[in-house]
Protein backbone atom coordinates (compact mmCIF):
# COMPACT_ATOMS: atom_id res chain seq x y z
CA UNK A 1 0.00 0.00 0.00
CA UNK A 2 2.43 2.55 0.72
CA UNK A 3 4.41 1.77 -2.62
CA UNK A 4 0.67 2.33 -4.82
CA UNK A 5 0.25 5.46 -2.41
CA UNK A 6 3.75 7.19 -3.55
CA UNK A 7 3.03 6.61 -7.48
CA UNK A 8 -0.30 7.55 -7.18
CA UNK A 9 0.91 10.68 -5.60
CA UNK A 10 3.35 10.96 -8.65
CA UNK A 11 0.41 9.97 -10.85
CA UNK A 12 -1.33 13.15 -9.73
CA UNK A 13 1.10 15.93 -9.58
CA UNK A 14 3.30 14.65 -12.73
CA UNK A 15 6.56 15.43 -11.33
CA UNK A 16 8.16 11.30 -12.29
CA UNK A 17 11.95 12.44 -11.31
CA UNK A 18 11.78 12.13 -7.76
CA UNK A 19 9.55 9.25 -8.09
CA UNK A 20 12.41 6.90 -7.20
CA UNK A 21 14.11 8.13 -4.08
CA UNK A 22 10.84 9.31 -2.26
CA UNK A 23 9.31 5.39 -2.81
CA UNK A 24 12.86 4.60 -1.30
CA UNK A 25 12.37 6.81 1.66
CA UNK A 26 8.99 5.54 1.82
CA UNK A 27 9.90 2.15 2.36
CA UNK A 28 12.78 2.85 4.86
CA UNK A 29 10.07 4.81 7.01
CA UNK A 30 8.03 1.96 7.08
CA UNK A 31 10.71 -0.63 7.70
CA UNK A 32 11.86 1.50 10.88
CA UNK A 33 8.74 2.16 11.63
CA UNK A 34 7.47 -1.60 11.61
CA UNK A 35 10.29 -2.47 13.50
CA UNK A 36 9.99 -0.32 16.72
CA UNK A 37 6.54 -0.91 16.76
CA UNK A 38 4.37 -3.91 15.18
CA UNK A 39 1.08 -1.98 15.10
CA UNK A 40 -0.43 0.52 12.94
CA UNK A 41 -0.98 4.15 13.40
CA UNK A 42 -4.69 3.77 14.49
CA UNK A 43 -4.43 0.61 16.46
CA UNK A 44 -2.00 2.72 18.48
CA UNK A 45 -4.21 5.22 19.35
CA UNK A 46 -6.65 3.41 20.24
CA UNK A 47 -3.86 1.41 22.62
CA UNK A 48 -3.11 5.06 23.83
CA UNK A 49 -6.60 5.94 24.88
CA UNK A 50 -7.88 3.02 26.25
CA UNK A 51 -10.84 2.14 24.09
CA UNK A 52 -12.14 -1.22 24.03
CA UNK A 53 -10.98 -2.85 21.07
CA UNK A 54 -10.70 -6.39 20.53
CA UNK A 55 -8.66 -6.94 17.35
CA UNK A 56 -9.73 -9.45 14.80
CA UNK A 57 -5.81 -10.57 13.95
CA UNK A 58 -5.62 -11.49 17.44
CA UNK A 59 -6.10 -14.66 19.24
CA UNK A 60 -8.33 -14.51 22.82
CA UNK A 61 -9.47 -17.41 25.26
CA UNK A 62 -12.65 -18.93 25.91
CA UNK A 63 -12.28 -18.59 29.29
CA UNK A 64 -12.84 -14.56 29.12
CA UNK A 65 -14.09 -13.26 31.98
CA UNK A 66 -16.37 -10.16 31.39
CA UNK A 67 -15.10 -7.63 33.76
CA UNK A 68 -11.07 -8.35 31.96
CA UNK A 69 -12.67 -7.24 28.71
CA UNK A 70 -14.99 -4.40 29.37
CA UNK A 71 -14.03 -2.20 31.51
CA UNK A 72 -16.60 1.29 32.64
CA UNK A 73 -14.92 4.33 31.78
CA UNK A 74 -14.21 6.77 34.53
CA UNK A 75 -17.55 7.80 36.56
CA UNK A 76 -19.18 4.92 34.81
CA UNK A 77 -19.96 3.35 37.86
CA UNK A 78 -20.48 -0.96 38.58
CA UNK A 79 -20.42 -2.71 35.04
CA UNK A 80 -23.49 -3.90 34.45
CA UNK A 81 -24.15 -7.41 32.78
CA UNK A 82 -26.57 -9.32 31.17
CA UNK A 83 -27.30 -13.04 32.36
CA UNK A 84 -27.71 -15.74 29.62
CA UNK A 85 -30.97 -17.10 31.01
CA UNK A 86 -32.20 -15.81 34.12
CA UNK A 87 -33.38 -12.24 33.23
CA UNK A 88 -36.75 -10.77 33.01
CA UNK A 89 -38.46 -8.27 30.66
CA UNK A 90 -38.80 -6.20 33.72
CA UNK A 91 -35.35 -7.01 35.01
CA UNK A 92 -33.76 -5.88 31.28
CA UNK A 93 -36.29 -2.59 31.16
CA UNK A 94 -34.52 -1.17 34.41
CA UNK A 95 -31.30 -2.12 33.36
CA UNK A 96 -32.03 0.15 30.47
CA UNK A 97 -33.71 2.88 32.77
CA UNK A 98 -31.15 2.82 34.98
CA UNK A 99 -28.02 2.96 32.78
CA UNK A 100 -26.95 4.51 29.57
CA UNK A 101 -24.19 2.26 28.45
CA UNK A 102 -24.17 1.53 24.60
CA UNK A 103 -24.05 -1.93 25.11
CA UNK A 104 -23.92 -4.87 27.61
CA UNK A 105 -21.56 -8.02 27.99
CA UNK A 106 -23.71 -11.09 28.16
CA UNK A 107 -22.51 -13.67 30.46
CA UNK A 108 -23.46 -17.32 31.52
CA UNK A 109 -24.42 -16.10 34.99
CA UNK A 110 -24.13 -13.63 37.76
CA UNK A 111 -21.74 -16.04 39.68
CA UNK A 112 -19.85 -17.33 36.36
CA UNK A 113 -19.05 -14.10 35.21
CA UNK A 114 -18.01 -15.61 31.40
CA UNK A 115 -18.29 -13.77 28.41
CA UNK A 116 -21.27 -14.84 25.87
CA UNK A 117 -20.93 -12.10 24.07
CA UNK A 118 -22.64 -8.59 23.53
CA UNK A 119 -26.00 -7.06 23.04
CA UNK A 120 -25.50 -3.51 22.14
CA UNK A 121 -28.30 -1.28 23.88
CA UNK A 122 -30.19 -0.14 20.45
CA UNK A 123 -31.09 -3.55 19.62
CA UNK A 124 -32.23 -4.65 23.06
CA UNK A 125 -34.44 -1.71 22.70
CA UNK A 126 -35.83 -2.23 19.24
CA UNK A 127 -36.32 -6.54 20.03
CA UNK A 128 -38.09 -5.24 23.54
CA UNK A 129 -40.49 -2.87 21.77
CA UNK A 130 -41.36 -4.50 19.03
CA UNK A 131 -42.04 -8.22 21.44
CA UNK A 132 -44.53 -6.01 23.51
CA UNK A 133 -46.00 -4.57 20.67
CA UNK A 134 -46.06 -7.91 18.73
CA UNK A 135 -46.72 -10.30 21.18
CA UNK A 136 -49.39 -10.23 23.87
CA UNK A 137 -48.00 -12.34 25.93
CA UNK A 138 -44.99 -11.08 26.96
CA UNK A 139 -45.33 -9.61 30.14
CA UNK A 140 -42.85 -8.22 32.70
CA UNK A 141 -41.69 -11.26 34.50
CA UNK A 142 -41.04 -13.32 31.11
CA UNK A 143 -38.04 -14.72 30.75
CA UNK A 144 -35.42 -13.72 27.98
CA UNK A 145 -33.04 -16.26 26.58
CA UNK A 146 -30.13 -14.82 25.05
CA UNK A 147 -29.23 -18.68 24.03
CA UNK A 148 -30.09 -21.14 21.32
CA UNK A 149 -31.58 -24.17 24.23
CA UNK A 150 -34.82 -22.82 25.54
CA UNK A 151 -36.50 -24.97 27.47
CA UNK A 152 -40.11 -25.87 27.29
CA UNK A 153 -42.45 -23.61 29.64
CA UNK A 154 -44.95 -24.90 31.81
CA UNK A 155 -48.45 -24.38 31.61
CA UNK A 156 -49.43 -20.90 33.07
CA UNK A 157 -46.03 -19.76 32.86
CA UNK A 158 -45.47 -16.74 30.47
CA UNK A 159 -43.71 -17.31 27.20
CA UNK A 160 -39.95 -16.89 26.86
CA UNK A 161 -38.80 -14.50 24.34
CA UNK A 162 -35.42 -15.68 22.24
CA UNK A 163 -32.91 -12.67 22.08
CA UNK A 164 -29.61 -14.98 21.01
CA UNK A 165 -29.78 -13.16 17.26
CA UNK A 166 -29.43 -9.91 19.21
CA UNK A 167 -25.55 -11.17 20.62
CA UNK A 168 -22.71 -10.08 18.55
CA UNK A 169 -20.25 -12.62 18.51
CA UNK A 170 -17.06 -10.71 16.93
CA UNK A 171 -15.31 -10.58 20.29
CA UNK A 172 -14.65 -14.27 19.57
CA UNK A 173 -13.45 -14.42 15.71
Amino acid sequence: MTVSLVVIMFELTGSLEFIVPTMVATMFAKWIGDAFYKMGIYDAHIDLNGYPFLDNKGEYPYSTVAIQVMKPGPGGGMLRVITQDTMTVGDIEVLLRETNFNGFPVVVSEENLYLVGFCPRRDLQLALHSARKLQPYVVTNSIVYFKSDVPETAEGIPAPLRFRKLIDLVIFY
